[in-house]
């Protein structure tokens, strides 16, 4: 892949993250118009479509500079407190050069070598092949990798790994990819919240006879029939689009997160490729972490920053990561790599070997015994005895030492 064609497609991807991002924010706001509808059947269910409509815009209005300020509070607090959070979720634990020497050293080495900050590292403890990098600055940014990648990756392999990591840092995915699952989390939580209200809200009209509030009971006589069906149908209809908008809020910050995660990590494979100019290495990697990245304790957040998400969603729409086929591909077409297919790891490979090597016991069944074409050989004597009155053959250096033998026994 061409250095200028690499680097306008960062610059371009950052462009629409922005935008992205900026998209997603306004959800929250979708989200707000949505409670508001939902409280105003709450408080009058007596009116029509237009009036709930009209009463929630002004509800949006006011409300805006208290959304912002609460969205902007829970970015802050996430920018403190976020890998703390995930660390208590993963166990990861800072490790020195004394403590991993070799994953330290490679690390460092890919810094000096394009003058990249190094950023902390990390090790959890998990026989799964994977790791991730987190933070919003310099001073936060970290790698995390577990141990059974250390155990089952050689040296090139875990420094494309760590290339690759060095790349979503430099470009700053990081940070956005961060701060996308900080703005999407305050809309499943806002989500999740205004659906329990509304569930709540529908439960105690159906014990109170039908109304979705104390006013919706009261009713005059001298109202007409057509009135009061048109009220009730307006509640309805008001609850029901707020509730569109909720599932629409939640589903586009979940399409959002996608765009962002899934055309990054074909940058991030090119970039560790122009860290350590060996695509090969990155494949083989790949091949090995494949359908082998699994963190049973990590939340689905944290999948989604790691170097690969074995987690798919329906369809496969909601997986955040393509496919190791795909970026193996694109790593083959466009690096110049070679594609060795599925790995089997080191302790795969050893088990079976002791499988065949390990002694026989007495509930063993014994090995099958080779049989030729035309029976079992016959039994020959280690060292035959020398024919009588024969000496030893002559070669062109003088006489030959031991037993003649051909490929179909000895020479006479």
């Amino acid at each position: 892949m061409a250095a200028y064609g690499l680097y306008t497609h960062i610059a371009s991807n950052k462009f629409r993250s922005m935008l992205l991002l900026a998209g997603l924010f306004l959800l929250i706001y979708v989200l707000v118009y949505a409670g508001a509808l939902v409280a105003e059947v709450m408080i009058d269910s007596g009116r029509t479509v237009d009036y709930y409509l009209t009463r929630a815009s002004r509800d949006l209005v006011s409300a805006l500079p208290w959304a912002t300020i609460a969205a902007v509070a829970w970015i802050v607090i996430a920018y403190f407190f976020h890998q703390k959070m995930i660390d208590a979720v993963t166990g990861g634990e800072s490790v020195t050069r004394q403590q991993q020497p070799r994953l330290y050293n490679l690390l460092e080495n890919l810094c000096i070598s394009r003058g990249i900050p190094m950023p902390k590292l990390k090790v959890m403890d998990s026989p799964a092949l994977n790791a991730f990098a987190t933070g919003l600055n310099p001073r936060q940014y970290a790698i995390t990798v577990t141990t059974g990648l250390l155990k089952a990756l050689n040296d090139q392999e875990i420094e494309a790994v760590l290339g690759h990591e060095l790349t979503h840092i430099k470009n700053g995915d990081v940070q956005l990819m961060v701060i996308a699952v900080i703005i999407a989390g305050v809309v499943g939580f806002f989500g999740e919240l205004f659906f329990r209200l509304f569930t709540n809200l529908s439960w105690n009209s159906s014990g109170s006879g039908g109304g979705w509030s104390s006013s919706s009971s009261r009713s005059s006589s001298s109202s007409s029939d057509r009135d009061s069906k048109g009220s009730g149908g307006g509640a309805i209809v008001v609850i029901i689009i707020a509730v569109a908008l909720i599932v629409l809020a939640w589903l586009l910050s979940q399409v959002v997160k996608l765009a962002l995660s899934r055309s990054r990590e074909f940058l991030a494979d090119a970039g560790s490729v122009e860290l350590t100019k060996n695509p090969d290495a990155m494949i083989s990697a790949l091949r090995k972490i494949e359908n082998r990245g699994e963190l049973p304790d990590a939340t689905s957040a944290v999948m989604e920053l790691c170097v690969d998400n074995p987690r798919e969603g329906f369809a496969d729409l909601f997986a955040t990561h393509p496919s190791v086929k795909s970026r193996v591909d694109a790593l083959v077409k466009y690096a110049g790599g070679r594609d060795p297919g599925p790995l089997a790891l080191p302790d795969e490979t050893s088990d079976q070997t002791e499988t065949q090597d390990r002694p026989s016991r007495p509930g063993d069944q014994p090995p099958p015994v080779t049989h030729g074409p035309w029976g079992d050989p016959p039994a020959q004597p280690s060292n035959p005895p020398p024919l009588p009155g024969a000496g030893p053959a002559q070669g062109p250096f003088g006489p030959l030492q031991g037993p003649l033998q051909g490929p179909w026994g000895r020479h006479r």
